[in-house]
């Protein structure tokens, strides 16, 4: 612990008895105070021997200041590149410390405590200002693990700006030719076209190339990378490598491939991986996650893919790093970053760091800084974790190679993030096409008359020796040549190509023919191995003692095993043993999904005494694989963000994002909308995330209801997605199977039940497990004889938990003329299952949808648009805004209402 983290804020007495207690006992104070009052000792053999003498009080004065630099240097930089900085007081004089020039020849031994040695104070003055008020503002007085601290201070203090390497400054100088005659380029060949410039950011090409070097260097393997638009195609070109050809082909606008029918995405939303060779001759896999133009939504995603590869590679958190590239206004606007950043350190999400970049326009579109934020920078959401937090001048890049370098180092030691405010400008407006003088007149003449950082590091180079113009120049023709090359082949290319995203990963998965979209795979398990893996999966550990409840579930649970009637959290378990047998890895998270928000799962069970946690599904087989299980923090949208992130980069594994509530999912609205929808079709890209969403009418009012199945079956288009509502433990067993058994990937959306958890009839056996797979479509078990199915006139459809409403109308109402058919599988919709209902039942029968829910709600619009070989009728609840009501006793007059009409239709 330093004693200049306090000594700013002691009393003079406080610090008078503990300098006589260290005189009296050196042993009695710690460590840190030992070595501090040592400093001290030395100085006083030099003086008068009084600890009071006006030179001791002038080390402690030059240690307040030395602590003022450290705590807010960084308000007093030079890091804008093209406004003045805002004024903050107290400043940095030396009147605000007791000091004065008249000090600056006096030597202190305050000195060592920035790595000087003795120094006078001029000296000590002008390494803080290097230090913490030039390029780089350094904030990190807020972090309270000291070890931390000390680490920070000793590579910003003691390692000052070291010397850039004559190399390593040619590198720097070709990343920012390639960045910045890149851009000038695409202006001259693609007049008015968007492109979203990274000029005025150029910089960003050499920090992310230094970044990657250092960690190539400090055992990274795999690079996950997250950005918005602006400055994508040139980290595209330059740091992961794709072909200029292809980069000019997009803005050619030219179509993808044959397939007319492939939507395709704008070329600044395309993702990328490809493996790169580094200086140090190690091979880095770096991948660029696609992303929609809602900013900071990819994210999570990258975080969810790190993750995932974290765990493939053995869990060393040092071997993958994400970058997430931030831009200034949304880093400080959208709230998806606050949750990223609660997430940064818990054990279910946590990726051992992240190296944060915002790119800092000083502007969000048209709006100045001073409207877009309250706090002091865009980054201050890094001080909720306590987190090392750069600001750094864009257009010295020497600065900003140091200080990659240093937030790397961070990162591998710490595994904690790291942000790094990167302050440039936008040399046009939002995008190419833009005006931005109507909004920031006086900011943009400031930039128009701005050299770019190319020019600013090449006559800094020349300057001082260490390149000749000639040189500069030669690199500059060789980049034009280049592009010219290639932007003359994409002219004569016809096609365009959505080029490789993670395709190592998914090589033994194939997009679905419409023969295997209409296949059922086989999902069954031998009954002797279902019960082995039931009994394991339900037996406590012995010798470690349990609640009394606990103890007595798993005794019921192994009680319905003997007796072949198992219910929902069994079908839903063995789903999961069965494929961790198989070594398939499952992954399950969300708000409470241990225990499971109804107490129905407990899949993490903890000992009495010690809180203890045992997970018995990870203990059924030998050689199985791991199911990892989390209750996330209360988040919707980061957290399905990262469960789909890795999904993409666990293809063979079942993952799994659960609401707490189904009407909850709305909170990740747009991680729906634009990334499990629309993913594939916009990105070629298949990913297998499942989402769970508990749902049904029970009387607990409009947030506690309906999982807005409507909305999932709005997106719904062709084969994009499956959305489903079972209505038994074995079929859900199936359900869950098939997502894994398939050769290839969708997203799956299931409306799970709550009634059903404990219903005495929500049962199935071993063998409906043992045999076949998943229904579609489940006819009435009351007709299956030709027979009685003569009888029906009336063919209710329904789906989900209103089915078992109905049947317990049965037990006091005839109705042989009604049939009960439940669509288990909603979406694609089961054509060719229901045409054989309609076969059997005929044409000439009235067919009627049944749902709880209100009329413009549930699945009603989607069945009439979609199920037009007969005429459909429906009963519902009436049109509602809400989707349900809040009194009970409303709940139960319209749901009695719903039973009624559809029994009005018995035996008529």
């Amino acid at each position: 612990m330093d004693p200049l983290d306090f000594i700013s804020q002691i009393e003079p007495n406080a610090l008078d008895a503990l300098y006589q207690q260290y005189c009296s006992d050196p042993e009695s104070v710690n460590a840190s105070w030992q070595l501090f009052f040592k400093g001290f000792d030395l100085a006083l053999a030099s003086y008068d021997g009084n600890a009071t003498s006006p030179q001791t009080l002038k080390e402690f004065q030059v240690i307040n200041l030395i602590q003022a630099y450290r705590t807010r240097g960084h308000l007093f930089t030079h890091t804008n590149p093209v406004r003045e900085r805002r004024v903050y007081a107290p400043d940095l004089g030396l009147s605000n410390f007791g000091l004065s020039e008249s000090d600056f020849p006096i030597v202190f031994q305050a000195g060592h405590k920035v790595g000087l040695g003795e120094a006078s104070l001029q000296q000590i003055v002008d390494h803080l200002q290097e230090t913490y008020c030039h390029s780089i503002g350094i904030e990190y007085m807020m972090i309270q693990d000291v070890d931390r601290k000390a680490w920070v201070r000793t590579h910003i203090e003691l390692a000052n700006r070291p010397r850039i390497e004559l190399e390593d400054r040619i590198q720097i100088l070709k990343k920012l030719s390639q960045a910045t005659l890149f851009e000038e380029f695409l202006q001259k060949k693609f007049v008015g076209q968007k492109r979203f410039s990274l000029e005025g950011g150029e910089t960003l090409i050499a920090a992310l190339d230094a970044v990657i070097e250092e960690g190539a260097m400090q055992g990274v393997q795999e690079v996950f990378i997250g950005m918005a638009h602006r400055g994508r195609l040139s980290t595209l070109a330059h740091i992961l490598g794709k072909p200029y050809e292809e980069i000019f082909c997009e803005f050619e606008g030219k179509a993808y491939d044959d397939e007319l029918e492939f939507d395709g995405d704008v070329k600044y939303h395309l993702g990328y991986s490809r493996t790169v060779k580094a200086d140090s001759g190690k091979n880095v896999n770096i991948t660029l996650a696609p992303n929609p133009s809602h900013l900071e939504a990819v994210g999570p995603v990258v975080q969810g893919m790190s993750r995932a590869r974290i765990e493939s590679l053995g869990g060393d958190e040092t071997r993958v790093l994400p970058i997430l590239i931030h831009g200034d206004a949304a880093f400080a606007g959208q709230g998806v970053v606050y949750e990223l950043a609660q997430m940064a350190q818990l054990d279910g999400y946590r990726t051992g760091g992240t190296v944060h970049i915002v790119v800092n326009n000083q502007v969000g579109f048209t709006t100045n800084y001073l409207d877009a934020r309250s706090a002091t920078y865009c980054t201050d959401v890094s001080k909720v974790t306590q987190a090392l937090s750069f600001h750094v001048n864009a257009d010295d890049a020497e600065a900003v190679v140091q200080v990659m370098r240093i937030a790397l180092r961070y990162r591998q030691v710490w595994k904690r993030d790291v942000f790094i405010d990167l302050l440039g400008y936008r040399k046009y407006g939002h995008n190419e096409g833009d005006e931005p003088m109507f909004t920031q007149p006086k900011l943009y003449k400031a930039i128009g008359q701005h050299p770019n950082p190319l020019k600013i590091y090449m006559d800094r180079l020349i300057a001082d020796g260490s390149m000749e113009l000639a040189q500069a120049e030669a690199i500059r023709d060789e980049q034009f040549k280049l592009m010219e090359k290639a932007h003359a082949k994409a002219q004569k290319r016809k096609k365009a190509e959505v080029l490789d995203f993670l395709s190592d990963l998914w090589s033994d998965y194939e997009s679905p023919s419409e023969e295997m979209l209409q296949s059922t795979p086989d999902t069954s398990v031998a009954v002797k191995k279902l019960k082995e893996l039931a009994v394991a999966m339900s037996t406590l550990p012995d010798g470690k003692k349990f609640y009394r409840k606990t103890v007595k579930l798993m005794l019921d649970r192994l009680k319905m095993i003997e007796e072949d009637r198992l219910d929902w959290a069994l079908g839903e378990l063995l789903a999961y043993a069965t494929l961790l047998a198989e070594g398939h890895p499952v992954r399950l998270s969300g708000q409470d999904v241990e225990r499971g928000t109804f107490s129905h799962r407990h899949a993490v069970v903890k000992t009495e005494d010690t809180e203890e946690e045992i997970i018995p599904l990870n203990h059924v087989s030998q050689d199985q694989a791991k199911l990892s299980i989390y209750n996330s923090l209360l988040s919707e949208y980061a957290v399905s963000g990262f469960d789909y992130g890795y999904a993409f980069a666990t293809p063979n594994g079942l993952t799994i994002w659960e609401a707490q509530f189904g009407d909850f999912n709305n909170g990740a609205q747009i991680l729906f909308d634009q990334f499990l929808s629309a993913a594939e079709d916009k990105w070629r890209t298949m990913n297998g995330l499942t989402l769970m969403l508990p749902h049904g009418y029970e009387g607990m009012g409009s947030e506690h209801s309906s999982g807005r199945m409507e909305r999932f079956l709005q997106l719904g288009s062709g084969d994009n997605m499956f959305i489903c509502n079972v209505t038994e433990p074995a079929n859900y067993f199936h359900l869950l199977r098939r997502q894994v058994k398939w050769p290839f990937r969708k997203p799956l959306i299931i409306f799970t039940p709550k009634k059903l958890l404990r219903y005495p009839l929500a049962v199935s056996s071993f063998q409906q497990m043992a045999k076949g797979g998943f229904q579609k479509v489940m006819d009435d078990p009351r007709h299956v004889e030709s027979a009685s199915a003569k009888r029906v006139d009336t063919v209710m459809l329904c789906s989900g938990k209103v089915y078992y409403d109905l049947i317990e109308v049965l037990e006091e109402v005839q109705a042989e003329n009604l049939a009960f058919v439940r669509l288990e599988q909603i979406h694609p919709l089961p054509a060719a299952e229901l045409d054989q209902i309609i076969q059997k039942y005929g044409r000439d029968a009235n067919y009627v949808w049944v749902q709880e829910e209100p009329q413009n709600m549930g699945a009603w619009s989607f069945m009439l648009q979609h199920f037009t070989r007969v005429p459909l009728s429906v009963i519902s609840r009436s049109m509602s805004a809400s989707p349900a009501s809040g009194s009970s006793e409303v709940h139960k007059s319209r749901q009695q209402e719903i039973l009624d009409e559809v029994f009005a239709h018995a035996n008529r």
